[in-house]
């Protein structure tokens, strides 16, 4: 499993980081960090944006708090809200209603797709493989 593939990303793209590749990155995942790595390589030289659901901010600040480390809890919440959080409105939770409804997706999940459709971004980034039944935006993973 080699590195993603961005070369054909717009400038300055808007990628909606679904909760996996985060946490590869953020706590440096031996195996899993080298294949999202050049999304976040890409981010810190601007050539791309992240965006992030508070479902991401949930997933990702889970693990400090249940090891009971408020500290990197604090720095991983500085870094998620210097991207472009997206707060679960109401019309984003009636998209991903609709897509649950119709693709079979996982609540969470749902959300991710609404979310990302919400604030036009050019992908969402996963790991996970329930989102292929989605084609209404490219999935990066």
């Amino acid at each position: 499993m080699g590195a993603v593939e961005i070369g054909d990303l717009p400038d300055h793209a808007l990628l909606l980081m679904d909760s996996a590749p985060v946490i590869y990155f953020l706590e440096d995942h031996p195996k899993l960090k080298p294949r999202f790595l050049p999304l976040f390589e890409a981010h810190a030289a601007g050539q791309v944006r992240f965006a992030v659901t508070t479902v991401t901010v949930a997933e990702v600040l889970t693990g400090p708090l249940q090891a009971g480390d408020d500290v990197l809890a604090r720095r991983y919440r500085t870094i998620l809200e210097s991207w472009q959080p997206i707060d679960l409105d109401v019309d984003i939770a009636e998209s991903a209603a609709r897509l649950r409804a119709s693709l079979r997706l996982k609540m969470a999940d749902a959300i991710q797709v609404a979310s990302a459709l919400a604030v036009n971004a050019a992908a969402l980034v996963t790991h996970d493989r329930d989102f292929s039944r989605v084609r209404s935006l490219r999935i990066i993973s």
